[in-house]
């Protein structure tokens, strides 16, 4: 999948593009309901399946603040790339492209930059200044449009506000169910102070840059990397969100995410990785010593391969 990142990168595809616009944070299964409806139309018409998202949440620029996200950037662009997605354009919301009206807006990107043949909107899709743009509004404009069925789990409406909450309170089983796979977070492995290592549990630490994670504790999760030609890997692993209080001198700014992958031995630093949470094994604690957190740490591992049906390589 190719990404563009400025408007004044954008060029119309050769054979013209079915155009998504949205926020997308979660890519749950109303997003995903977008996504194959654009695929499909793009397939159909020989075109290339676009999505227009956005860089931060509009909600920074237009209240001075926004909720945290269920995907940052970058995760957004791995599940739009799984979901078969052939250009994602990422743009700034920055004052200028808030104050594009809506017929504004749908000529400058999506018929000048992208050489739209057809629109793909969720149910309530709105865009340009003032939220003015719909479905409705650009089928007046004589655009083809395709408007994706609501999705309802759980007797309302999938919404990513819906998600945050169930994230938020631990409840990973509606989360998943609107979300239509795992709670999961992406970040990057960065270095930490190989105290994993040195116990016998060497642990990968994420850099998650703000995204939205369950309460604190410990998780089995599934691991999940890209291979070489694209291929999605999936580990067993255990993971702990908090503050390490056993072994910090200071309580870091930010709860750590670290993960112990089963029976995983290689480097992964610098590499993208997502954890799925598949369940919560216990909450965060201080113990008396390493010795002690060792021990704790081999019983998480034990329930983790049962959760997981993981037997050890």
């Amino acid at each position: 999948m190719k990404a563009t990142f400025r408007r004044d990168r954008l060029v119309p595809a050769p054979n013209g593009a079915v155009v998504s616009l949205g926020m997308f944070d979660g890519v749950h299964l109303g997003h995903q309901a977008i996504l194959k409806a654009n695929v499909a139309r793009a397939s159909a018409l020989g075109a290339e399946s676009t999505v227009v998202t956005f860089r931060r949440h509009p909600k920074h620029l237009l209240l001075g603040r926004a909720p945290k996200t269920l995907t940052t950037l970058e995760h957004r662009l791995e599940l739009f790339a799984r979901a078969g997605v052939q250009h994602a354009v990422a743009l700034p919301f920055d004052a200028a492209l808030r104050a594009l009206g809506a017929a504004q807006f749908a000529q400058e990107i999506a018929v000048r930059g992208l050489g739209v043949r057809s629109f793909v909107l969720g149910f309530d899709s709105k865009f340009g200044h003032d939220r003015g743009g719909s479905a409705e509004s650009l089928v007046r404009q004589g655009f083809d449009v395709v408007v994706a069925e609501k999705v309802v789990v759980l007797g309302r409406p999938v919404s990513s506000t819906a998600i945050r909450e169930a994230v938020e309170l631990g409840d990973l089983t509606a989360a998943a169910a609107m979300l239509g796979r795992p709670v999961s977070v992406f970040g990057r492995v960065v270095h930490g102070a190989n105290l994993g290592r040195r116990i016998g549990f060497p642990t990968a630490n994420l850099n998650l840059r703000q995204e939205l994670h369950p309460p604190l504790g410990v998780y089995a999760v599934h691991v999940n990397r890209s291979l070489p030609g694209g291929t999605l890997e999936s580990l067993p692993g255990v993971a702990n969100i908090g503050f390490r209080p056993t072994v910090a001198a200071e309580p870091p700014r930010r709860p750590q995410v670290e993960v112990h992958l089963l029976d995983f031995e290689g480097d992964l630093y610098g590499e993208p990785i997502e954890l799925e949470f598949v369940a919560r094994l216990r909450g965060e604690k201080r113990f008396a010593g390493l010795d002690e957190l060792a021990a704790q740490i081999a019983r998480d591992v034990r329930e983790a391969r049962d959760t997981l049906g993981a037997r050890p390589g």
